[in-house]
């Protein structure tokens, strides 16, 4: 399908952007820009609809995306953005189409829930262009959302210190890994009042499922927190969430955060493998690993962190185990029962790419070097 006829792609790209605007502090706890998409010109004979938004100046934002009405909607389309950084525009980039890690029914329906595509880390800007092409009907209510991520100075835990997690009191179990090093909640500057009160638990976790960001590459390790507050904000303020939907981050640099609230130790119910959320561990690496390689600190956090969440009640991370899905949404009926290696990919549950054909075929490795750090082999 062609995305813009010529005549449109032209005058598209020969536009004046705005002066840019002053870029507002977004403060500690950030802020996150809605703007509406609208018709754009373009050659429809062949059934091409186009919505978008002219370039133009912005507040200053460093990670973005587009979301509609409908969660349940998919946007059978594609979608570019192009953005302006230091006064120089960005080439055109692509937008997953369908966010792929997603929560389950009650979280994924409650009130304010949007479709959305994956998010897109560019870094500091203060001008955006997107342009969004599909055959048919879209999703209504179209919008880009702009995310300034704030600088985390000043957040304060919400709510009294009784709803703070306590550490889980397990019992000693053969094969238990080394905790590794977590940067909590709290080191990464995450702003406590965003996020629904309280916590939600499922049964002992059982497999890991690795994902990718697919946020792009092009952040340094110093910027991490900033991607993760951004990534924390998005899933909670435009896609609807009661909190960020990954167990654990690890970053190119192999620094592992904490992702929803709840306890590092506690099995806390994620949104990030649809049908399977319940008896599993959602950890993201930052970045996107469909043709490049993940660093190896990266694969060691990612083994690290796996090795010893399922060492806390005895899993073997070289072995696997039975899950049952909760969503037809997933590869798998709802009702249906699979068997998962203990270490899998967000594909080995859903129909998608994540984590990337690079991360993924790292995954025997991955499990290898988790087994070895419960002393295993």
């Amino acid at each position: 399908m062609t995305l813009l006829g010529a005549g449109c792609a032209l005058t598209l790209l020969c536009q004046s952007p705005a002066a840019p605007a002053p870029a507002a502090d977004p403060g500690p706890a950030g802020r996150t820009t809605a703007l509406p998409l609208g018709a754009l010109p373009g050659d429809r004979s062949g059934g091409t609809l186009l919505l978008g938004l002219p370039a133009r100046a912005t507040t200053g934002y460093s990670l973005l995306g587009v979301s509609w009405d409908d969660p349940a909607a998919a946007l059978n389309g594609t979608v570019q953005v192009r953005t302006r950084s230091a006064g120089r525009w960005s080439d055109w980039r692509a937008l997953e189409a369908d966010s792929e890690d997603r929560p389950d029914a009650a979280e994924a329906d409650a009130p304010g829930a949007r479709g959305a595509t994956a998010p897109l880390w560019v870094g500091p800007s203060d001008g955006v262009e997107v342009r969004v092409a599909g055959a048919g009907t879209l999703p209504t209510g179209l919008r880009v959302d702009l995310v300034a991520p704030g600088d985390g100075a000043s957040e304060r835990p919400r709510g009294a210190a009784a709803e703070q997690p306590q550490g889980r009191l397990l019992p000693a179990v053969d094969h238990q890994a080394p905790r590794p090093g977590i940067v909590t909640r709290s080191g990464w500057g995450a702003d406590e009042s965003l996020r629904q009160p309280g916590y939600a638990y499922t049964g002992d976790v059982r497999v890991v499922f690795v994902h990718h960001t697919d946020t792009g590459n092009g952040y340094s390790c110093s910027d991490s927190p900033k991607l993760i507050r951004a990534i924390y904000q998005y899933h909670v303020k435009t896609n609807g969430w009661r909190d960020i939907g990954y167990n654990f981050l690890v970053d190119k640099c192999g620094t592992i955060f904490e992702g929803r609230a709840g306890g590092v130790s506690r099995a806390v119910l994620g949104a990030h493998t649809l049908g399977f959320n319940t008896d599993s561990s959602g950890v993201a690496a930052l970045g996107t690993y469909s043709s490049a390689a993940a660093p190896q600190a990266e694969l060691d956090g990612i083994a690290k962190i796996a090795a010893w969440k399922l060492g806390l009640t005895g899993r073997d991370a070289s072995g696997s185990t039975v899950l049952t899905s909760a969503n037809s949404g997933s590869r798998f009926q709802a009702g249906t029962s699979h068997t998962f290696a203990a270490v899998s990919g967000h594909r080995d549950a859903f129909n998608t790419d994540c984590p990337g054909d690079q991360l993924f075929d790292k995954l025997p490795a991955i499990r290898g070097w988790a087994a070895h750090l419960q002393g295993r082999r």
